[in-house]
């Protein structure tokens, strides 16, 4: 194969202006033909024009316009891609199957040209993008250059343009499961008010036959086409149950979950404990825990579960942290290596009940935030496993065809300043070391007895994360992790003892 980088260097030389027409010098599409193999090619040149002028106005993430062209030659790997100083080059294993005077700086038109211009070529050569929907096209593509000028970068296609262009919803019967030996599907989760709840499917189930044809016979995509599929679609399902065998039919539909679940474990002698699940730190998260809050005042202790929990709404995150800290700083948001804002929560808070926050390696975002300030004001024990270390907030930028670009480029810090992204926050309690009764019952021994003596990872920046994670190892099994965070939650809340030395840990 020849080498492509040497390729490169010569072509200015050795090879001709390949065109998408001969009216290459007033543009690359002629305007009787404004769809091209299902594009509509000035629709889209218009978009990536306006992409990129969008990214240029936050300095592309600290990257520029070559890298995202470039980032193009992700979607197949058999695509290789130059832009220099003065052409935009595509080679095809290979061959060179497009080049194209580089457009003067700031030029968008000419650059949202070029792009289409490569996506047509990229769709002639290969068969999954030639077969791709435009919504689809558009996804993949964005997705690669946001990839390009942020790893953590995406593309948010505006779903009244996907229905408009491809008359498509992605929906869903409100079922997730996985197969047995058998090839067999057993229902592992229903969603609260799907398709699914209201047939009466429930964990534990076992979907044998769909319209009439027995799953083990069925591979894995037609199994998902069934389950999560575009707008809505009918399936007979043949259920094994523990009650008997019997028929339901599910159509899919579009499912909205809550971004909060809320748990009352009422007690006779006391206010009982307030389990409360996040799952997306925002303004309804705050709003049902906010109401659960004021409708339970007396309570005993509360279980704030953030292990499966993100976030990117900073005025969110201070508010439900404020619900509990007051008008305490609960992070700094660091845009460049000078620049910092402080958040700090507008309300004082309206619980003082004890806490136990809940983490794990899926705690990530605003959440880490929320996690790092109970732990710095001392407003809950931490258990649990350490936090994802990924905790970056978005600038949203919107484009003029309904989307939006997501580019990660805020990271978060803790309310005194230290770092939370690309390191964690790591707990007072790690539940993988007390996973059986016997150390439980030792650890809780110990720290009644004042021998307890936690090693506070967070005040330690000296020492390497991987070497932390390995003494916290997250927790694989999920069912596992539910009954012995809850047991312990529950355990250091009713043992004000234990609660206490813990803090003071």
């Amino acid at each position: 194969m020849m080498n492509v980088k040497n390729l490169f260097k010569t072509l200015a030389v050795f090879v001709p202006v390949f065109c998408a027409s001969p009216a290459f010098c007033d543009g690359l599409f002629f305007p009787d033909e404004p769809v091209q193999d299902g594009l509509h090619v000035f629709d889209m040149s218009d978009t990536f024009a306006d992409i990129y002028e969008k990214l240029d106005s936050v300095k592309w993430g600290g990257k520029s316009i070559n890298v995202a062209i470039e980032s193009l030659e992700n979607l197949n790997k058999n695509a290789h891609i130059a832009a220099t100083d003065e052409r935009v080059v595509l080679v095809w294993g290979d061959s060179i199957i497009a080049n194209y005077p580089r457009p003067s700086v700031n030029d968008w038109n000419g650059f949202g040209e070029i792009t289409t211009a490569l996506v047509l070529k990229l769709r002639a050569n290969d068969p999954v993008m030639h077969s791709a929907t435009e919504s689809e096209t558009y996804q993949m593509v964005v997705d690669a250059l946001m990839r390009g000028v942020d790893e953590r970068g995406r593309y948010i296609f505006s779903r009244k343009a996907e229905v408009a262009e491809d008359g498509r919803i992605l929906t869903s019967v409100g079922l997730n499961g996985a197969r047995d030996a058998r090839g067999n599907f057993r229902v592992h989760g229903v969603f609260k008010g799907s398709p699914a709840d209201a047939a009466g499917v429930h964990a534990g189930d076992l979907i044998a036959e769909i319209n009439g044809t027995r799953v083990a016979e069925m591979s894995d995509a037609e199994m998902e086409a069934v389950i999560d599929g575009f707008n809505s679609g009918t399936s007979k399902i043949k259920l094994i149950t523990p009650s008997g065998n019997r028929d339901v039919v599910l159509r899919r539909a579009t499912i909205v979950l809550a971004d909060a679940d809320v748990v009352h474990r009422a007690t006779d002698d006391n206010g009982g404990i307030l389990e409360i699940v996040i799952h997306n730190v925002s303004d309804g998260a705050v709003s049902i825990v906010n109401e659960a809050l004021a409708k339970h005042p007396d309570l005993e202790g509360i279980i704030l579960d953030l292990r499966a929990s993100t976030g990117d709404d900073e005025r969110a995150a201070a508010k439900l942290a404020g619900l509990f800290i007051g008008q305490e700083p609960i992070m700094r948001i660091a845009q460049t290596a000078t620049e910092e804002v402080e958040v700090v929560p507008g309300s004082d808070a309206v619980t003082d009940a004890p806490v136990v926050v809940l983490m794990s390696n899926m705690t990530r975002g605003t959440a880490e935030a929320i996690v790092a300030a109970f732990y710095e004001n001392m407003r809950g024990v931490l258990v649990g496993t350490p936090t994802a270390g990924l905790a970056r907030i978005a600038t949203h930028i919107d484009l003029e065809n309904g989307g939006a670009l997501e580019l990660m480029n805020k990271s978060l810090k803790t309310g005194s300043g230290r770092e939370i992204d690309g390191r964690g926050m790591f707990p007072i309690v790690c539940l993988s070391n007390i996973r059986s009764a016997q150390q439980q019952n030792a650890f809780f021994l110990n720290v009644i007895n004042n021998y307890f003596n936690a090693t506070d990872f967070n005040k330690m920046p000296e020492v390497d994360v991987s070497d932390i994670r390995r003494g916290c190892p997250t927790i694989t099994s999920g069912a596992d992790e539910d009954a012995l965070s809850v047991g312990v939650a529950v355990k250091i809340l009713t043992d004000k003892k234990v609660y206490n030395r813990l803090i003071a840990e």
